[in-house]
């Protein structure tokens, strides 16, 4: 049963959205991804929304662009957290899909990432099923740590061959 709903209003949406997919299946998070559009088949969307509690959904990680409207109206519908990813759009730079995500009316919450944040939104759900998940806990608490390593290997690099060589990769 997936305890993540990944939902974006178009295709295009699919890099973005799929960096999240990536990082749940590397911490082993269960989720189901589709295409719905709120504003072309609002029938279909509703009908997602509201049954995702019923289908075991604990978070919905859902990605927009422009009006954005996909994120607010999951949280308006579903009972627990939203996560909306602003898409960036050739007009405004994302912009408008951040400020429409983000100035949600009062008692309508969904937790915003940066334009085109799809690792941090799959992280971001981990991290809310690890309040109760002992396991996945520890998986973040590894992930986080080979962050750290990684950067170290980079400057081990760097101060190995120095800044001119290293530009060169």
């Amino acid at each position: 049963m997936a305890q993540v709903g990944i939902v974006m209003g178009s295709d295009s949406d699919m890099p973005v959205m799929a960096k999240a997919a990536e990082i749940l299946d590397k911490l082993g998070v269960s989720y189901e991804m589709r295409i719905i559009s709120a504003h072309r088949e609002p029938d279909v969307f509703f009908s997602y929304a509201k049954t995702a509690e019923e289908k075991g959904f604990k978070v919905i990680i859902a990605g927009a662009g422009m009006a954005a409207h996909l994120p607010g109206m999951c949280a308006a519908i579903f009972p627990m957290p939203v996560i909306g990813i602003p898409m960036h759009t050739t007009s405004l730079g994302g912009q408008d899909s951040l400020y429409s995500i983000v100035q949600m009316p009062s008692g309508i919450p969904v937790a915003t990432v940066a334009i085109n944040g799809g690792v941090n939104a799959g992280l971001l759900a981990a991290k809310i099923l690890a309040t109760s998940d002992s396991a996945l806990l520890a998986k973040l608490k590894h992930y986080t740590a080979t962050l750290g390593e990684q950067v170290m290997k980079k400057d081990a690099r760097l101060q190995e061959i120095g800044y001119q060589e290293y530009m060169k990769k």
